[in-house]
């Protein structure tokens, strides 16, 4: 008999988790403004907000906290986060940040300036948000199979060559500071970019003198669909996959609090000291850092904190986590299949992304589908995710009109070493008890307040009516 595949760890300590009734959960999201970042987290059952910080450290990755060195300056947990930078990822330099969103305003407070164009295979809710805050253009030059959630290709979240050389012959090479490739294309689905594709994005860049900025909160899970998907790669380590992955990127932007599975961190980072661009670009951002984060050397983190995420880096670069990690969201996704629960297929790295237009049919664009499926699964079950459509689009920064994206998605990000299998069942069943009644579903919501930049964390929405 084969053995059945299992989780490579075991738990050691537990968090109690309340349920609720459908009543207190109707009071709840209507006390928060009908937006789902609004619930206390006692109120949720289980929450697939993000996979950003809220995952399960391990044990040496606690014992690493204890040891970690708190000096001002200098400290020698910092020294060993350069070294795990250096050896893991390839980079040489780096400023650390208390988390990814910051290390984009280290780097773009330096690099964007109004009126630039900044092109990517799909930007997402920060990075569109720091650009466009500077008055300079997001370009998303995303595959069109995307769009097609039905479609099953191995490498689904990769950069549309055509779509960005336009950009580059149409647009002074002055006005575009960087290419951002983001590896695992979040907004697409949580879908990987092949090697080869990494690699031509890389070389077309470079052919018009641009700089290319890696976007890796999810590298290594990347880095294990290359493994596991593209030939001529199955029989590298995760590691080895890594560095060559990396190796074509000039500048580096993480979200620490995803694949090194810390709580808090980032960083940005740089292959070059003298990049061919800018000789001084690597100093011009520690006086970011130093104004918006701290000094150099710890950059918003403590020492407990650069331990933790020294150790993730080398824990979460291992094929037997990324594995367990990946078959989650995998077994989630075939219990969804026996529903005939449409989503982005295959599914992805991190997270289940519901195609919301295929699920509410009868709810109008303009009520916003994908944040009215995650309110109706809400109070099924107390599962909450989060809408990745017109809401986290945001309006037009010129004409500020509502902008309406292909997909209308609701994520489902699963933090990693935190629920069990019989969870996913849990929300497998919850999402088809939604999808049963659907018919029913025709009104969404409409929007009372909301802010001009990344509104969709602190909107504040209503019944239609």
């Amino acid at each position: 008999m084969e053995i059945p595949f299992s989780e490579n760890y075991r738990i050691k300590m537990v968090e109690q988790l309340r349920k609720s009734t459908r009543q207190e959960r109707e009071t709840w999201i209507r006390e928060a403004k009908y937006n789902l970042f609004n619930l206390h987290s006692e109120q949720v059952f289980i929450d697939l907000l993000t996979d950003s910080g809220t995952g399960a450290m391990s044990d040496k990755q606690w014992s690493a906290m204890m040891l970690g060195d708190e000096s001002y300056a200098g400290a020698t947990s910092y020294y060993k986060m350069r070294k795990a930078i250096q050896e893991i990822l390839g980079f040489e330099y780096f400023l650390p940040t208390h988390q990814g969103r910051a290390a984009e305003n280290v780097l773009y407070s330096t690099i964007v300036k109004a009126g630039d164009v900044v092109p990517g295979n799909s930007h997402f809710d920060t990075t569109k948000g720091h650009i466009e805050f500077r008055k300079a253009a997001a370009v998303d030059c995303t595959i069109d199979a995307a769009a097609d959630t039905q479609l099953e290709i191995p490498f689904k979240g990769e950069m549309d060559l055509e779509k960005l050389e336009k950009v580059l012959k149409e647009t002074p090479k002055d006005r575009i500071p960087c290419c951002v490739l983001t590896v695992t294309n979040n907004t697409a689905g949580g879908q990987p970019v092949s090697m080869k594709n990494i690699r031509e994005t890389s070389e077309l860049c470079h052919k018009y003198g641009i700089l290319v900025q890696i976007d890796g909160a999810r590298f290594a899970e990347n880095a294990y669909f290359i493994k596991t998907r593209e030939e001529g790669y199955q029989d590298k380590s995760i590691k080895e996959i890594v560095r060559e992955m990396l190796s074509y990127g000039d500048i580096m932007t993480m979200s620490s609090k995803k694949d090194a599975i810390v709580n808090m961190g980032g960083f940005v980072a740089f292959k070059d000291e003298e990049l061919f661009r800018d000789k001084e670009l690597w100093r011009r951002c520690q006086m970011f850092c130093v104004m918006n984060e701290g000094f150099i050397t710890y950059g918003g983190l403590s020492g407990r904190d650069m331990n933790a995420l020294a150790q993730g880096l080398d824990e979460g670069t291992e094929f037997d986590t990324l594995e367990t990690r990946i078959e989650q969201v995998a077994y989630l996704g075939r219990k969804l299949d026996e529903y005939g629960i449409p989503y982005q297929r295959p599914a992805g790295g991190h997270a289940i992304f519901l195609d919301a237009k295929k699920i509410l049919t009868h709810v109008p664009k303009e009520e916003f589908i994908a944040q009215t499926l995650g309110i109706e699964l809400y109070l099924e079950a107390g599962i909450r995710g989060v809408e990745i459509g017109s809401i986290l689009a945001d309006r037009d920064p010129i004409t500020r009109e509502n902008r309406y994206p292909r997909l209308e998605l609701l994520r489902l990000a699963i933090p990693r070493r935190t629920y069990t299998n019989n969870h996913m069942d849990v929300i497998a069943a919850a999402v088809k008890n939604v999808f049963d009644r659907r018919e029913s579903i025709t009104r969404g919501y409409v929007i009372t307040e909301e802010l001009p930049v990344m509104r969709h964390f602190t909107i504040e929405l209503a019944p239609a009516k």
